[in-house]
Parts: structure tokens; C-alpha cells; sequence
């Protein structure tokens, strides 16, 4: 059955919603988790492999971005988009089924490639749909799924673990896509004319996927696992260096290049990605920091951290609704200094938090940042994709994507590595009559090794109530370190949005 060749308002309508609903899973799936895991360890077993559940969802998501980003610009989208749903279903089936830690992680690598396809080609397709001056209302829209899905997550993970069972977190996908796949199946049809000759890049994609997977690897368990200079992470430095020669390389000689290095003498390109990836630094630094802030430092309980976490992606979602519908009223360039100076506010607040900072402030500092993200990520995109023709749109978009991404990962690395070091000193001057006895050797070895071991279900169970008190108090403290790195990183964003140009094209100036 072949899809349609006018897209009507009525069909355009509906294909928007099947766009936006596939989102809405792959976003959902990356939230739903974290409430689902501690009874999934208590039944499969594997604590050790708790956190690569997470990990590799990610790494898989990001290495699928910018290959599904270019093959959208050689293929059909709805061909790509039909695959990358077929993709995350199997994998959501097969993830549900597992009996083993080792089995899930596994599988949930399989998702993570249908959800980097997912969330490149939606981006992509509103953008094929819509003209220039109408993106910025379509990516607010799909800025608004991924904070719905933010706040309806970790309820809805919570929800099915204690009413149904944790495996129906991953079967619900079943259905919800399948009216996702019928919907672009019917109503997606080509609005972009595409390559006449193909040429896939094979030596492109095999070394750009490795270098994202070594060096993601690297800022995920350097600091942590390993230290900065032990000779596995140094390896994996290494190995992203001889891989990212090859990808250089490869690209210089192919015809059809996974990315053109031309695109970065484009300001529009570069100053757009560099913005995105610095916000992202800064907006993660806060979103995987403030919870163990506010659990730890101000003895919240998880009900009120959910309410304080929901305040940054009400404000992200807020953000990105408004500046999609003014940005070509006040300019992609005013609304990029805007945020980073938004965000700029929001880490300052943060960077000022103690013991006696209220919720209320913690959620006004959160929103702020939500809202400076949420101008920003959009304002960003639409400079980017407008630096590049048109046929190199699913490029752009994806570049875009998948430095989003990579700016997250890199922060979350380098404050997580900051707070290990910083807690292992904090925990060698611990008043020694404070503890004693209170905290097994062994386990204090864990928790300075890595501070998120404090965290985990066996270690907790090991220790008092006093020494988890001053234990939470002292990794709080040790948090504010991470939010000064993240104004650092928001002032930057301010400093590469004074570069941006007044109005991106195809060009090398302003």
C-alpha cells in the first residue's frame, strides 16, 4: 500500500500526531526506568550492571543519531522511520522478556537504536513538512512531548511496577507504537526531493560509530570506575583518537560523507551546535545533580523531589512552546542570548543553595533553567538547519541531535568524576567518632571510589541511620562544585551566542 501523494490538512494532522506519539515512547522510555529498576535488580539480580541498564540505551541512541540523520537525506523517511519503530518494538518485546540483567542491557542497547532513529527522523519529518517560518511552532511541539513525558514517567514507571509488573514498562510500548507505525505508514509521504545516485559510507559510519562509543564509554566511567589516567581510560582516549583520524579520513574521500566538515566554516552550524552543547552541559549538570542535592543536603523525601524536577521540564516545555511560536518575531539570535542568559540566572541561584534553601527556590531555580534550555534548544535547531540546503536537512538536524546529547553525557561525566573526587576527600576528614562502626570498611572503600555506590540498595542496607544522615549530608555539599561547573558552561553559551549570525544561511558570515 503506497502512502498518499497530497498531504492534505486532515492527513498532515495525523501525521503530525503519529510523529509525535513515536517521540513520545522513546522519550517515556528513557524516563520510566528509573522508577522500575530497583524491583527489575531484586528479580533478575546483576546490581553490577545496574547502571549500563541506563548506559547503554544511551550510547546506542547516540551512535544511531547521525546515521539514521544522513540516510533520512538518501532514503525515504517513511522506509527509515517504519525500520526505526520496528527496531525499538523488538527491542521493547525482548526487553520485557528478559530473565537476566545481562539479557536486558542487551536488549535495551536494541531499543536505544530505534529511539536514536525515532528521535532524529521526528525533527526531521516536522521540518520536511513545514516551511522555514513555521519549524520553530513544530519542534516547540515536540519539545512539549518530551516534557509530558518527563513529568508522566517516573509516575507512570512507579504505577506498573506496583500494580502490574515491571515487564509491562517495556510491553505498554506495544500497542501505542503499533498506532504510531499504521500512522506514518499511511500518511508519511516525501515533501524533500532526494539523492538521485546513492552511495553509503560505509568506512564513515563504522568509524564515526566507534569513536562515539569510545568516547562516550570513556566520559562515562572515567572518574568513576577508573581513574582519568589508568590505562583503560587512557586506551579508550586513544582508540577515539585513531578512530576519529579514520572518520576524518573517510569523509575526505567519500562522495556522500556522513558529515561534511565543510558544514562547520558555516557560523550558523558551528556557533549553533557549540551553543546547544555547552546549554546541554549546564542544564544536565543540574538536572543529575540537584536530586542528590535535595534528597541528601535538604532530606527531601522522593515524592518532593519529583514536584522540585518537574519545575525544570515544565520550564524546558514552556520555553520551547514560546520561543517556537516568536522566534521569527524576535529572532533565533535573541532568543539564543536570552537563554543562555536564563540559564545563567538558574545556575546562580543553584551555585547558591545550603541546607536552608527552601523547596520554592530550588524550583524557581530549576524552571529558570528549564526555560533558558528550552530557548535555546530551539532557537539553536532552527539556525542550524537554516545554515544548510535543504537536502542536507537530516544532516543538520540530526548534528544538532546528536550534540545535544553528546554535551549531556560529557557534563554528567565530568561533574559525576568531580563529586567522587570531591567526596573521597570529604570522607578522609570525616570526624573519625562519627562513623565508627557505623560504616563498614569495605563499603566506605566503595562509596569513595564512587560516591553513586552510596546509592545502591546492598550498600544501603549496611549502614545506620546516622551514618546515611551524614553521608547524605556530605555528598550534598560536594554537589555545589558540579553547579559552578555549569554556570561555567552557561556563561559560554552566552559568549558563542554573541557570535551567532543575525540570520543563518547558507553562507559564511553574518
Amino acid at each position: 500500500m503506497a502512502p498518499p501523494r497530497d498531504l492534505t490538512p486532515h492527513r498532515r494532522l495525523l501525521l503530525i500526531l503519529a510523529t509525535l506519539l513515536a517521540l513520545f515512547l522513546a522519550a517515556l522510555d528513557t524516563l520510566i526506568m528509573s522508577a522500575a529498576m530497583p524491583t527489575i535488580v531484586s528479580e533478575l539480580g546483576g546490581l553490577h550492571l545496574y547502571s549500563w541498564v541506563f548506559s547503554t540505551y544511551m550510547l546506542s541512541r547516540a551512535v544511531a543519531l547521525p546515521v539514521f540523520g544522513k540516510l533520512a537525506d538518501l532514503f525515504p523517511n517513511r522506509t527509515l522511520y517504519l525500520i526505526s519503530i520496528l527496531i525499538f518494538l523488538v527491542g521493547s518485546v525482548l526487553a520485557g522478556a528478559a530473565h537476566s540483567m545481562m539479557a536486558l542491557t542487551i536488549f535495551r542497547a536494541i531499543q536505544g537504536i530505534g529511539a536514536g532513529g525515532n528521535f532524529a527522523l521526528v525533527y526531521i519529518v516536522l521540518s520536511d513538512i513545514s516551511e522555514p517560518e513555521d519549524r520553530g511552532r513544530m519542534m516547540s511541539y515536540a519539545s512539549f512531548v518530551w516534557g509530558l513525558a518527563s513529568v508522566l514517567g517516573p509516575s507512570m514507571g512507579g504505577f506498573i511496577v506496583g500494580w502490574v509488573s515491571w515487564r509491562w514498562i517495556f510491553y505498554i510500548n506495544i500497542p501505542i507504537g503499533l498506532i504510531s507505525l499504521v500512522g506514518i505508514w499511511l500518511f508519511l509521504t516525501e515533501t524533500r526531493e532526494k539523492r538521485n545516485v546513492i552511495e553509503i559510507d560505509y568506512a564513515g559510519i563504522v568509524t564515526l560509530v566507534t569513536a562515539i562509543l569510545v568516547f562516550l564509554t570513556a566520559f562515562l566511567l572515567g572518574g568513576r570506575e577508573y581513574a582519568w589516567t589508568s590505562p583503560p581510560i587512557l586506551g579508550l582516549f586513544s582508540l577515539f583518537l585513531l578512530s576519529a583520524v579514520g572518520f576524518y579520513t573517510a569523509e575526505k574521500r567519500s562522495t556522500e560523507p556522513i558529515l561534511r566538515f565543510d558544514f562547520f566554516k558555516l557560523r550558523g552550524f558551528s556557533t549553533g551546535n557549540g551553543l546547544v552543547f555547552f546549554a546541554s552541559m549546564a542544564i544536565f549538570s543540574l538536572s543529575a545533580f540537584s536530586p542528590i542535592f535535595i534528597q541528601g543536603a535538604l532530606g527531601r523525601t522522593p515524592a518532593q523531589l519529583g514536584m522540585v524536577m518537574m519545575f525544570l521540564s515544565l520550564g524546558w516545555s514552556a520555553g520551547a512552546l514560546y520561543c517556537g511560536r516568536q522566534a521569527n518575531r524576535w529572532g533565533q539570535k535573541n532568543f539564543s542570548l536570552a537563554g543562555g542568559l536564563v540559564l545563567i540566572v538558574g545556575c546562580l541561584m543553584a551555585v547558591r543553595f545550603s541546607a536552608a534553601t527552601s523547596l520554592w527556590a530550588c524550583c524557581l531555580a530549576l524552571s529558570l533553567a528549564g526555560v533558558g534550555m528550552g530557548f535555546t534548544s530551539i532557537a539553536t535547531l532552527l539556525v542550524v538547519q537554516n545554515s544548510v540546503d535543504k537536502q542536507d536537512l537530516g544532516v543538520a538536524t540530526s548534528s544538532h541531535q546528536f550534540t545535544r546529547t553528546l554535551g549531556g553525557t560529557v557534563g554528567i561525566g565530568v561533574c559525576g568524576s568531580i563529586v567522587t573526587a570531591r567526596f573521597a576527600r570529604v570522607a578522609d576528614s570525616l570526624n573519625a567518632s562519627d562513623l565508627q562502626g557505623a560504616v563498614p570498611p569495605a563499603v566506605m572503600a566503595q562509596i569513595q571510589k564512587n560516591f553513586e555506590n552510596f546509592f545502591r540498595p546492598d550498600v544501603q542496607q549496611q549502614l545506620s541511620v546516622t551514618a546515611r544522615n551524614v553521608l547524605h549530608q556530605a555528598i550534598g555539599n560536594c554537589v555545589i562544585d558540579v553547579f559552578w561547573l555549569g554556570l561555567v558552561a552557561a556563561l559560554i553559551c552566552l559568549a558563542i551566542g554573541l557570535l551567532m549570525p543575525k540570520r543563518a544561511g547558507n553562507s559564511h558570515g553574518v
